[in-house]
């Protein structure tokens, strides 16, 4: 063996880079979850019992991200209207169609690029306007349809 060998032999090993790297035992933090904006300002407040901002799963459904949520109470009547702001418009028509096939009967409202169905014997009217989901749950559409629209005006 030359004396080149071991100096060579040494070299080669520190450049490996010394000890192995040890294992990661704790699992990564997982990413925190986005809470949704604030779009309360956007709701009629004429007849609004309440207000909340929902983390996660608006109205309970599990294919829903979170959102705002108003309680109203007009003329005997109690329904919930809904917002749900997506990152696109894209992801919002996708949440549409997550919705629509939910729904039992469903039907397309071409005026407002929507849908009025059933989730089980609740009536549910919901429709898309840029980055929004919105809707109203408890209504029938003749009284949904003009909320609606006025609705998508302050979505603008």
């Amino acid at each position: 063996m030359s004396r080149r060998s071991p100096v060579l032999l040494l070299a080669l090993l520190a450049a490996c880079g010394g000890a192995p790297p040890k294992e990661q035992t704790q699992a990564a933090p997982a990413p925190a979850a986005v809470k949704p904006p604030d779009e309360s300002r956007r709701f009629p407040l004429a007849g609004q019992v309440s207000m909340r901002l929902v983390d996660n799963h608006v109205l309970g459904k599990d294919f829903l991200p979170g959102g705002n949520v108003a309680e109203y109470r007009l003329k005997g009547k109690t329904y919930q209207q809904f917002l749900v702001r997506s990152a696109s418009a894209e992801s919002a028509a996708l949440l549409l169609f997550d919705f629509k096939s939910h729904l039992r009967d469903a039907r397309f409202l071409a005026h407002m690029g929507g849908y009025f169905g059933m989730d089980g014997a609740t009536p549910v009217y919901l429709f898309q306007k840029s980055v929004y989901l919105a809707g109203f749950v408890g209504l029938p559409e003749k009284e949904a349809d003009p909320l609606a629209r006025q609705f998508a005006a302050r979505l603008d």
